[in-house]
């Protein structure tokens, strides 16, 4: 006899399924933008029928901000793991160079252009405006506490770790603004800005930031 697949497809978990419905709409959003996410486009690029998506998001607002909290928060990260500490991350010092390096390239572009999307669109929807505020609230925690550990070593000098945490976030994010201005005419002037605010927040010498 000749044996026949059976075409039998694991059943994923609500969660698994909920999960996948994120991921397919944060790299709709990343590529696209928030405003691409629709039920009807998630469906198909997942390849299941509208009716499947909006059993776990009855609306798509609901969606894009969730979406966008993926994709927010796989960046961060990315870029300052949740308590660095150890030999695998370094010192508070080393952490913060390898974080000013990353966001001086292009690797994170996609997510500077979401972040000012979510930020236009969060006008006119409430439930993305929340998940933006919590964000940026979890970006100065993560900041604030890496000053503070720095700071706590004595690696640093800085009387508010939230208030420097704050200003530090501010420049990167008026950097960010330029992100759809052509690559030659912000990198120049402004590449190294929020590095240079950090140093000075934190009473360290100039470039003691920058990677070799």
């Amino acid at each position: 006899m000749t044996s026949r697949d059976s075409g039998t497809r694991t059943r994923k978990t609500p969660t698994e399924r909920r999960q996948e419905i994120v991921r397919a709409a944060a790299l709709v959003g990343l590529a696209e933008g928030l405003e691409c996410i629709t039920l009807r486009r998630i469906a198909d690029e997942l390849g299941v029928q509208p009716g499947l998506v909006s059993h776990y998001f009855p609306a798509a607002d609901i969606l894009v901000a969730e979406a966008f909290t993926s994709a927010a928060r796989a960046e961060l990260d990315a870029l300052l793991p949740q308590a660095p500490e150890g030999p695998e991350h370094g010192t508070p010092l080393s952490a913060l160079r390898r974080f000013f390096a990353l966001i001086a390239g292009t690797e994170f572009d996609n997510v500077s252009k979401l972040w000012m999307n979510a930020r236009h669109l969060s006008r006119y929807r409430p439930s993305l405006r929340d998940h933006v505020i919590e964000q940026e609230l979890l970006w100065c925690r993560r900041i604030e506490q890496l000053i503070a550990a720095g700071t706590a070593a004595q690696l640093f000098r800085c009387a508010d770790p939230w208030a420097s945490a704050v200003r530090i976030l501010v420049a990167i994010d008026g950097t960010s603004v330029y992100i759809n201005t052509s690559a030659g005419a912000r990198t120049d002037p402004i590449a190294h800005l929020a590095r240079t605010v950090a140093e000075t927040e934190l009473g360290l010498p100039s470039d003691a930031l920058a990677t070799d």
